[in-house]
């Protein structure tokens, strides 16, 4: 520009008016508003808790092993030093670490290898009593984790192997398993793969219904064999599910608790539980180990979904589905296979946490060998007495206040963080969605998903310190707070996924008509993507309802019904613990029956179930 020019144009506004109508600019839409807030949000509770756990591995705990002179207070290396470099190393640290990668690697084959045959039978095949089978594979993981881990430990126990009673097989019909079958990590790995097969199937199931069936009628018309076809084009085309349920399956492996906990394994997370006590900043170590997992699978998530292979071919979708015929009779017998393996794994659970309550006393199945029904007791459940010895001073399972008020305040747990969660994901998926190409946009994406690839033990000890330190310890606020923040990437991705479906024409027609933000998002949006986002709410709401690994460390044994399970494990009272799971069960199925009915909502839907 000319000095003349210059000199008409008048003095150029400063800068920090330019910069604050840009930001005024900026601000203007809702959706960037929400997202800055959000983003320092999800920020400060994601990283402060993780924080505070690399503090607490550094810090002298009084009491503890890391304070030889009982003084307390300060920091101190001796905790890395003695864990990695102490006698105990490889008892502490080495084989926890070797036997919890193992168990997630046995959990993730298992968990592919059936839940994708599965998947493969009912989307290309013509597998018989599909609908049922469908619906029933995915009870494991409705239910709670430890599920099979409990029927599989009063199945597959002895008396020689657990030093207690004996179980089903071995009272009944005298099989007396071997010890690697009964406990340690086969088992433990199996249980985690039948609890997670169910959530493989719903992954690479939609992989396999929606494929374009093109390449694999050109392969057929160019008389390529059946298994090269599969080989060579079916499995490549569902890599990607395979992979995301690898990542998701192994994070969820490798933080469990209750699993190898009942199937006497120890991995990280039960040796964390373990060193506890009086080696407190060993054991935030070792969930600063789960929680570099945890990381590490993000990075791979993003690797991944950044380098992936496109497989879309430039021509329109077949309208043809390429199913392979099993014959009338392997159709029938192939059918017949899954409906015992789910009637194991899916229906045998509960009737045998419904019979664990009437027995007389642990594993007393004298009534199985009899049929005498004086060999089976009500008094678990009945009793209005509380003198009764045996049971230590409590009532029957119905008219025991303890239980009853913990199921209440898991209810309540429940509630709001589905609220809570729901919400904040919801926006998160919006305004994300609004920004998809901003690198703030993906920071905020990040922070929301991070928990979920995050081992629950570990969040569970960062949230542990930072309740302790808030003095928040020991309430229902502090499981609300962590439950939020695990379960937020359930809503944040299912409102993503339905907000980029959005075309924005829809919301700009609105902002042209000046009607307001909020009345955009209740009157259009939400209404419009309501399948989605209602199962955002629902989604977290069942997940609380059978979290044990997330909050056990947070509250007390007696605050909420999943926590309540080792109290009474600890009273001998088993039959108490059959009736939790009994319930949790019942709760978890009605409810899921109720969000099927009235939003026709379900985790099977569009696979074998629609």
């Amino acid at each position: 520009m000319s000095t003349v020019q210059a000199a008409v144009a008048g003095p150029a506004p400063g800068g920090f008016s330019v910069r604050l109508r840009r930001l005024t600019t900026y601000f203007s839409k809702p959706w960037n508003a929400v997202l800055l807030v959000l983003g320092i949000v999800l920020t400060i509770s994601t990283l402060a808790p993780l924080a505070m756990i690399l503090l607490d591995t550094v810090t002298v705990h009084a009491g503890s092993v890391d304070d030889p002179t009982g003084a307390g207070g300060g920091f101190t290396l001796l905790n890395w030093q003695d864990l990695f470099g102490g006698r105990l190393v490889m008892v502490n640290f080495v084989t926890p670490l070797v036997n919890t990668v193992v168990m997630a690697i046995i959990a993730c084959a298992g968990a592919i290898l059936y839940g994708g045959f599965f998947a493969y039978l009912v989307t290309r095949t013509n597998l018989a009593f599909k609908k049922y089978l469908s619906a029933i594979f995915i009870f494991p993981y409705i239910m709670p984790q430890w599920t099979l881990a409990v029927v599989w430990d009063n199945l597959f126990t002895s008396r020689e192997i657990s030093g207690g009673s004996d179980g089903l097989l071995a009272y009944v019909f005298g099989i007396h398993t071997p010890s690697w079958l009964a406990e340690g990590i086969v088992p433990s790995g199996l249980v985690l793969a039948m609890h997670y097969a169910p959530f493989a199937y719903i992954l690479i199931g939609a992989i396999f219904r929606n494929m374009d069936a093109n390449l694999e009628e050109a392969a057929t018309i160019l008389n390529t064999p059946r298994w090269k076809t599969f080989t060579r084009i079916t499995l490549p085309m569902v890599t990607p599910a395979v992979l995301s349920t690898t990542l998701l399956v192994f994070s969820s492996a490798m933080g469990s608790y209750p699993v190898p906990h009942y199937l006497r394994l120890t991995t990280l997370a039960t040796k964390y539980v373990q060193m506890n006590v009086n080696r407190q900043g060993q054991a935030s170590i070792l969930a600063v180990t789960m929680m570099l997992f945890g990381i590490a699978l993000m990075v791979a998530n993003q690797l991944s979904t950044s380098s992936r292979r496109s497989y879309t071919t430039v021509t329109g979708k077949s309208g043809q589905s390429s199913r392979v015929n099993l014959g009338a009779v392997g159709s029938r017998v192939i059918a017949v296979i899954f409906l015992l393996t789910t009637l194991f794994t899916s229906i045998y659970p509960i009737l045998a946490f419904a019979f664990e309550t009437f027995l007389p006393n642990p594993g007393d199945y004298s009534f199985l060998k009899t049929g005498d029904p004086s060999n089976l007791t009500t008094k678990w459940w009945l009793t209005t007495d509380n003198n009764d010895g045996a049971m230590f001073g409590q009532y029957g399972i119905l008219f025991n206040s303890l239980i009853w008020g913990a199921v209440g305040r898991t209810l309540i747990v429940a509630v709001f963080t589905a609220l809570c969660a729901g919400t904040i994901g919801l926006l998160v998926g919006y305004s994300v969605a609004k920004n998809r190409r901003s690198r703030w946009a993906n920071w905020v994406n990040n922070m929301a998903f991070l928990p979920y690839l995050m081992p629950s033990l570990a969040v569970g000890v960062a949230f542990f310190i930072f309740g302790s330190n808030l003095g928040i310890f020991n309430t229902l606020l502090l499981l609300v707070i962590a439950g939020t923040v695990k379960y937020i990437p359930f809503a944040s991705r299912a409102a993503l996924n339905s907000m980029l479906q959005l075309s924005g024409e829809i919301e700009e027609s609105a902002i042209i008509q000046n009607i307001p933000w909020w009345k955009r998002m209740v009157r259009i949006i939400i209404p419009i993507q309501k399948s989605a986002i209602i199962s955002g709410y629902m989604l977290p709401f069942m997940s609380t309802l059978r979290e044990l690994t997330l909050f056990m460390l947070l509250v007390s044994q007696t605050q909420i019904v999943t926590t309540m399970l080792d109290y009474f494990d600890e009273m001998g009272l088993y039959a108490f613990s059959s009736a939790i799971n009994l319930i949790l069960i019942v709760i978890i199925l009605i409810f899921n029956s109720l969000v099927n009915k009235l939003t026709g909502a379900s985790l099977d839907k569009g696979l074998g179930g629609n």
